[in-house]
């Protein structure tokens, strides 16, 4: 077997099943999982009826570049939510795929180039498909911490130019995971000129894009900032987008990789040979979601309801940082510890978090920035998430008695 698969760490789930082992929460109160980011609300209804009557389709090889008419939609989708003046062309700089995950993962092993220094720039705490992607195609990740007095956005000013000089890829994810932080316009330019300077590649992670609290305030994206900047070829930059979060569909596995052609071309080569062209049927439900703005309208606007309902019952007893986008909240751990908060939580209440330190590495200091607080994903329906808040506001006050 692959050696490298010895260095893949465990997944922040696996441990967290470790430590609610051996622990009995109360018999009386139904489990409310806040940990896992999988959309709860309905899936857009158009995609699945049209999924539907393309059926027949899957008697039929899908070709590794998609539909014609799957890439003009997404070309057309992202011209107009990132103002691209300029567009995307289709053909060459658009290239669908089985969501972000699989997309990320896949884009590391046919892009690092391991006969030379191969570090991978990620944020800290992170979505840890960063990580891994990188350990199995030889790389070294190199950890930039996301903290509150960087507004949880990756400390890059603090990274030397030798650094620099050894990275091959820089990942962003804005709106973040876990702390729905969303990067500004001048940092992600700041960061175009960081490439430009050491020659390496931006990959952006912007699946949240869509799930933001203020309608007249959208997340600016990685290709929006080349546009500002006249660079219309989209050099070095490449995004990763996903209908999973905007459509309520994690189940279809579908997304796409946009921007710099003369990426895309090796990575469609490397993908031909991977067999991992999205099926038919999937790329016309696909089509549809892209079309489609009102019901990703209606998904903001029920986020926003429970996020009103949610920040109204924790913000007396919880410290976190204003949401701006995606559906997480991430708040400080009651106490300092965010293992030992999880696992009472769980036990005397039967509502599940996420530790912030198993989403995080520790630094050169041996801090990791994500300990000491804990991710919660307001995923399931208002009512659900609301008894979830009241049953934590009432395990802190206990606690804070005791």
């Amino acid at each position: 077997m692959n050696p490298d698969l010895d260095a893949l760490k465990p997944y922040p789930f696996e441990k967290l099943a470790a430590l609610k082992a051996g622990v009995t929460p109360p018999e009386g109160l139904a489990p409310i999982p806040l940990t896992i980011g999988e959309p709860r609300h309905a899936p857009y209804a158009e995609a699945l009826e049209t999924l539907g009557a393309h059926l027949t389709e899957m008697g039929r090889y899908p070709a590794t570049s998609g539909l014609p008419e799957l890439r003009q939609a997404i070309a057309g989708w992202a011209a107009r939510r990132f103002s691209l003046t300029a567009g995307l062309d289709p053909e060459t700089q658009v290239l669908p795929v089985n969501g972000t995950r699989e997309a990320i993962f896949a884009f590391v092993q046919a892009a690092l180039d391991r006969t030379r220094p191969a570090k991978v720039a990620m944020p800290n705490p992170f979505y840890q498909i960063y990580e891994g992607a990188t350990l199995l195609a030889g790389g070294t990740p190199h950890y930039l911490a996301c903290r509150a007095d960087t507004g949880f956005l990756p400390d890059v000013g603090s990274v030397p130019a030798e650094v620099w000089h050894e990275v091959q890829i820089l990942f962003v994810c804005s709106p973040g995971n876990p702390s729905g932080a969303v990067m500004p316009l001048t940092d992600y330019q700041t960061l175009i000129e960081l490439a430009d300077e050491h020659d390496f590649i931006i990959a952006s992670d912007e699946c949240y894009c869509e799930l933001y609290l203020n309608e007249d305030a959208p997340p600016s994206g990685l290709l929006e900032a080349c546009a500002t900047l006249g660079r219309h070829d989209y050099r070095r930059c490449l995004v990763f987008h996903s209908l999973s979060k905007r459509s309520n569909l994690p189940g279809l596995r579908s997304g796409f990789v946009a921007g710099d052609a003369e990426l895309i071309a090796p990575f469609k080569r490397y993908r031909t040979y991977h067999g991992c062209a999205m099926s038919l049927p999937l790329q016309h439900a696909s089509i549809a979601a892209w079309a489609d703005e009102a019901h990703v309208r209606a998904n903001r606007d029920a986020y926003r309801a429970t996020f009103a309902t949610v920040t109204e019952v924790l913000a007396p007893v919880l410290d976190f940082p204003a949401p701006e986008a995606s559906f997480y909240l991430w708040p400080a751990a009651p106490g300092g510890d965010d293992v030992d908060f999880a696992r009472r939580l769980f036990a005397e209440t039967h509502v599940s978090v996420l530790p912030g330190s198993y989403m995080g590495r520790p630094d050169m200091d041996g801090i990791n920035p994500g300990a000491g607080r804990v991710r919660l994903a307001l995923v399931a329906e208002t009512s659900t998430v609301r008894d979830a808040a009241e049953r934590i506001r009432r395990f802190i006050e206990r606690s804070a008695r005791c």
